[in-house]
């Protein structure tokens, strides 16, 4: 893990690595007493995902969901030349870790729901699975800013759901990923 990462020029002291998703690296960074979330693009190999320009969808993806008023930390940098994306820190919780934890409430499940249904009338889905979403002060945020047109199968009723409580799916998924402190989304067989 790097010590530390600049963005346009500016410095910030690594952290903690939060995560690692299909498109980069999540680092809990600071600078002048202040904590961010870094995002280092990656182009390590995704066999289920395709994709266009990772930099340009970030930026896309974030305007897109502010746009549909999707609660999200705010996109505060981006650095195109090194491919890194700086966003507000949300501290809580991951609902990966309510549902694990046997923490998890129906207060959080309706807050999605809500934002299905703005999501759903703009024909918009987002990654559903349960490290993407965290609680500050009873809020639910989407802290990534992955976004799709909407595809029934890959709605949170057909998909997402399989993963915010104990389910089958859920637990096997854990079962194989115990060892990661920050565990990623599962690989679905083909996301178009």
């Amino acid at each position: 893990m790097p010590e530390e990462l600049t963005v346009n020029g500016r410095r910030y002291a690594v952290l903690a690595l939060l995560g690692k998703g299909k498109g980069g690296y999540s680092y809990l960074v600071s600078a002048e007493g202040k904590q961010y979330v870094l995002k280092q693009l990656h182009h390590e190999p995704c066999a289920y995902y395709q994709f266009g320009d990772k930099f340009e969808a970030e930026l896309r993806d974030y305007a897109r969901l502010t746009e549909i008023g999707i609660r999200m930390p705010a996109l505060l940098d981006a650095d195109k030349a090194q491919e890194r994306i700086l966003k507000s820190y949300i501290k809580g919780d991951t609902i990966y870790t309510f549902v694990k934890q046997g923490k998890m409430q129906e207060k959080y499940l309706a807050q999605l729901r809500e934002m299905c249904g703005l999501l759903y009338a703009a024909h918009t889905n987002i990654d559903y699975f349960p490290t993407n979403f965290v609680v500050q002060g009873g809020l639910l945020y989407y802290i990534d800013y992955e976004c799709n047109e909407y595809q029934e199968e890959w709605n949170f009723e057909n998909w997402g759901v399989k993963y915010w409580s104990k389910t089958p799916e859920f637990l096997q998924y854990d079962a194989e990923h115990t060892a990661s402190k920050a565990p990623s989304a599962p690989a679905p067989e083909s996301i178009p």
